[in-house]
């Protein structure tokens, strides 16, 4: 059994191919046989081994579970293709969201930290040119540039 780099106590990490496809048809209620159709389809990738055989991933066999309740719910394979993707497409907006957050907040720190300095140069102050950050409660920032 290979052990992640995250899986203390010999637990697997969530990307190691450790089930055979017998354990991973029977970890999700799915004959063997469906699962080699999902992965003819591009549902799953698992994972090989060097002579050919296959091997899923704690997360393969999440995903997995994810398309049989899909598809037990009555969504067509292509709706739940799409819904996949969608999902993939969610998660990575959501991270670039984060990156922009914290972005955001790190440019607010360094015009606040800049404009205190520039506070305490007193009359020998550079005149500010930086970009001006105005916020009312429950609205959008807005950024301008001072003219002069």
């Amino acid at each position: 059994m290979t052990v992640g780099a995250g899986g203390p106590f010999g637990v697997p990490a969530p990307d190691a191919a450790v089930y055979v496809i017998s354990v991973a048809a029977e970890l999700t209620g799915l004959h063997p046989q469906t699962l080699r159709a999902y992965e003819r389809m591009g549902l799953i990738t698992p994972g090989r081994t060097v002579g050919g055989g296959r091997r899923y991933s704690h997360r393969d066999v999440e995903r997995l579970r994810q398309i049989a309740d899909l598809t037990g719910a009555g969504i067509g394979i292509e709706g739940v293709r799409r819904i996949l993707d969608l999902e993939v497409q969610v998660d990575a907006l959501r991270a670039r969201n984060h990156e922009l957050h914290a972005e955001l907040e790190a440019t607010r720190e360094a015009l606040r930290a800049t404009l205190a300095e520039r506070r305490d140069a007193g009359p020998f102050a550079v005149p500010n040119k930086l970009p001006v950050l105005h916020r009312a409660p429950g609205q959008s920032v807005v950024v301008w540039r001072r003219q002069g």
